[in-house]
């Protein structure tokens, strides 16, 4: 028997809705949290409900097969067969937590049935194979939320981390080792589920005001892309100050994202300076990402929330 994969879910560091509008983007694959495709032997209620996750999904490829809009060839024969005898993806990714659950299901299923065409996934992978690959997981992926960038399933597939510069540059990237400091960024459970599509579709209506798309040029833009600089030169004075900005830029300008019961927590921090708080992925619910110069401080300020330390600096 073939040992299986596992592939990882993804954490959005920076650039959620930015690189909608072409602002810089950092993902890194997120490892506490992973998937792998496993066989039935005796089914479960888990496993039974992921096969037919899965047998929807294969409808949903002979669909675009026969409109001749399926973006790699895929064995999708194989894919059924396999179906058949009780495949299904065995996942600990939480599902509408912003941490890339669908995107390792399709990176998954591009790895295993993908044929002639498949694109491989390794360090020295080229900005050409890099977009080839973001279009294909972004045909795949919009599946399940209506549109997808493709960034998702290709985090999960490289297993590497990867910048977004634009929309037409993208790259795997090196990102500073975890220290012993005190200073941190974290993930806030909110035990909510995050619901994407409504969210997308309020962003991309706000984008038509001009107000909307003067701030996410001057002011989201602007500290968006210096946090990212800030943490890949691992200058942490210089990530929190931005941070903070971009806390605030959040906080006043994309409200419907937070969750009701934590903008009074968002405000906190920034006003105490003891954590700031920005949105993981779509925001809605699922993670919150914290970035603090003390954690045990923002523990102690947060302790009636589930935190999980991501990096140390």
């Amino acid at each position: 028997m073939i040992k299986e994969s596992l592939y990882y879910g993804k954490i959005l560091l920076f650039g959620e809705y930015g690189i909608i509008q072409d602002s810089m983007g950092l993902s890194i694959p997120y490892t506490d949290y992973n998937g792998q495709f496993l066989y039935s032997k005796s089914p479960s209620t888990y496993s039974t409900k992921s096969n037919q996750s899965l047998l929807n999904y294969y409808n949903h490829l002979i669909s675009l097969k026969r409109d001749e809009n399926l973006p790699c060839d895929l064995n999708l024969d194989k894919f059924k067969e396999e179906l058949d005898h009780g495949l299904y993806f065995d996942s600990s990714i939480p599902q509408g937590f912003g941490i890339g659950s669908s995107g390792a299901i399709v990176a998954a299923i591009y790895d295993k049935f993908c044929k002639s065409d498949k694109i491989d996934a390794n360090n020295k992978i080229s900005n050409e194979d890099i977009l080839a690959l973001k279009k294909i997981f972004s045909s795949l992926e919009s599946y399940f939320h209506g549109t997808s960038s493709g960034l998702d399933p290709l985090i999960c597939y490289l297993k590497i981390p990867v910048l977004i510069k634009s929309k037409n540059e993208i790259g795997t990237v090196g990102i500073p080792d975890s220290a012993e400091g005190q200073g941190a960024i974290f993930l806030l459970n909110t035990g909510q589920v995050g619901n994407t599509q409504p969210l997308v579709q309020h962003f991309l209506e706000k984008c038509k005001e001009e107000g909307f798309r003067n701030m996410l040029k001057n002011k989201f833009k602007k500290y968006n892309d210096a946090s990212i600089e800030a943490f890949l030169k691992n200058e942490g004075k210089s990530l929190l100050k931005n941070v903070k900005s971009l806390s605030k830029v959040l906080y006043e300008h994309f409200q419907p994202m937070i969750p009701k019961i934590y903008r009074e927590l968002w405000k906190e921090g920034i006003e105490s300076n003891a954590y700031y708080l920005k949105l993981c992925g779509s925001g809605g619910g699922g993670f919150i990402l914290g970035f603090t110069e003390n954690f045990e401080v923002a523990q102690d300020k947060l302790s009636d929330y589930q935190l999980d330390v991501i990096h140390r600096f």
